[in-house]
């Protein structure tokens, strides 16, 4: 079953974020967009390379209300060793969740279960806690973090414009439509 227009059920996680351990909640989605990433493990070979990515669109995001989570099925004390030891992880300033009851990669369904690791899922949510796009790639095949800047524009358009929807390759700007009758066989 498909999550897009679900809301995020209820979690509480232990996360790791510039030097501290915080506790987070779907509580925290309220009222912001919020980008969930999740990846297989820490101390990996595809997964710095895409967090890193992550964190190089990181103040983008942020510019655009958005507040990044990346999650997988480590513990808190986990991600820190792996911030404190990788160049490319030790430069993350967003909020790293461990979920090793594996309780939000079930909520998001991209728990693998026969390995115990969770799927590159990457999941744009609403301020109401809504889920409005997913995306799973297999393990092999790293995500493009620039690639979420225009959905997030696209998501909040069209949630800043009733009636409006955003056409493939839409760029912040660019024309949208006006579903009708007029339209139609016409596009």
């Amino acid at each position: 079953m498909s999550l897009i227009g679900k809301e995020v059920e209820a979690f509480t996680a232990q996360a790791y974020q510039n030097g501290d351990f915080i506790t987070v909640s779907e509580q925290n989605l309220k009222g912001k967009w919020s980008v969930f990433c999740f990846y297989p493990a820490d101390f990996t070979f595809v997964c710095p390379t895409e967090l890193e990515d992550l964190q190089n669109q990181y103040a983008t995001l942020k510019e655009l209300g958005v507040e990044v989570y990346s999650v997988s099925t480590d513990t808190h004390f986990t991600h820190k060793a792996w911030h404190d030891n990788s160049p490319a992880i030790s430069k993350i300033e967003y909020i790293m969740v461990g979920d090793p009851s594996q309780k939000i990669s079930r909520i998001f369904d991209v728990l693998d279960e026969e390995a115990g690791l969770a799927q590159r899922g990457t999941f744009i949510i609403d301020p109401d806690g809504i889920v409005q796009t997913v995306e799973i790639n297999a393990d092999g095949i790293g995500r493009d973090a620039s690639t979420l800047v225009n959905k997030i524009k696209a998501a909040q358009y069209v949630r800043n414009n009733p009636g409006e929807v955003c056409p493939a390759k839409w760029q912040e700007g660019g024309e949208t439509l006006k579903p009708s009758l007029d339209l139609v066989g016409k596009i």
